[in-house]
């Protein structure tokens, strides 16, 4: 039930930004329209109680957009934001972190992790 809420409003306020699909393995986190997984270099591992996943995204953008992106996207999907350091954001919902890196800045390279809190 959860998931059809996150994906009803994903879809309601999708005009405000531009995302076209989900990260493959984090079904309740968008990317962003123009971005690519490298599914190789993706991890993932958990159960019902606690989940590990990371994955790698590149494009022609630079990193200040794809902040923009999540800073603007996340909240609607009820993700917080937790914090902003050097090259990195952080959103929490629930029992769940989401940590957004800058890796490479050219070409870009972004690491997105999604893991349960403790």
């Amino acid at each position: 039930m959860k998931t059809l809420f996150t994906l009803f409003a994903f879809f309601c306020f999708a005009h405000s930004a531009f995302a076209t699909d989900f990260i493959e393995g984090m079904e309740d986190v968008p990317m962003m329209s123009g971005l690519m997984q490298t599914e190789s270099d993706s991890i993932a591992f958990g159960n019902e109680e606690s989940r590990f996943i990371e994955t790698y995204l590149s494009g022609d953008f630079s990193f200040s957009e794809v902040e923009d992106f999540y800073l603007e996207t996340l909240p609607q999907l009820g993700w917080s934001f937790e914090s902003r350091k050097q090259n990195a954001l952080s959103f929490k919902r629930d029992k769940d972190v989401i940590d957004i890196v800058r890796e490479e800045a050219s070409p870009l390279l972004v690491r997105i992790t999604l893991k349960s809190r403790e």
